[in-house]
């Protein structure tokens, strides 16, 4: 099976990054702690953005990610954060 991995842009003021970074930080501790299968998860910081490297084991791991207790509770802490968001999904190539 194929890796799996996300690459997301969030478009947002820098007054706001101050704001998402410490909900972005508890996040990817509780996914690389709590979900199995997710290998890689890397926040970047370009100007008025953030991005987000993230690597799954395979599909069924990003599955679990994207259902899970994690980002659930990260788009609930993170709701009142004006942003917008772009992502793509694909398979890592050997």
């Amino acid at each position: 099976m194929s890796k799996f991995a996300v690459v997301a842009t969030y478009e947002i003021t820098p007054d706001q990054i101050a704001v998402l970074l410490p909900l972005l930080r508890a996040h990817r501790d509780r996914c690389l702690r709590d979900e199995p299968g997710t290998l890689r998860f890397d926040i970047l910081r370009p100007q008025a953005q953030l991005m987000l490297y993230e690597v799954y084991e395979n599909e069924a791991a990003l599955g679990r990610h994207r259902s899970g207790a994690s980002l659930a509770q990260f788009m609930e802490e993170a709701a009142h954060v004006k942003r917008s968001l772009t992502f793509i999904s694909c398979a890592l190539v050997d």
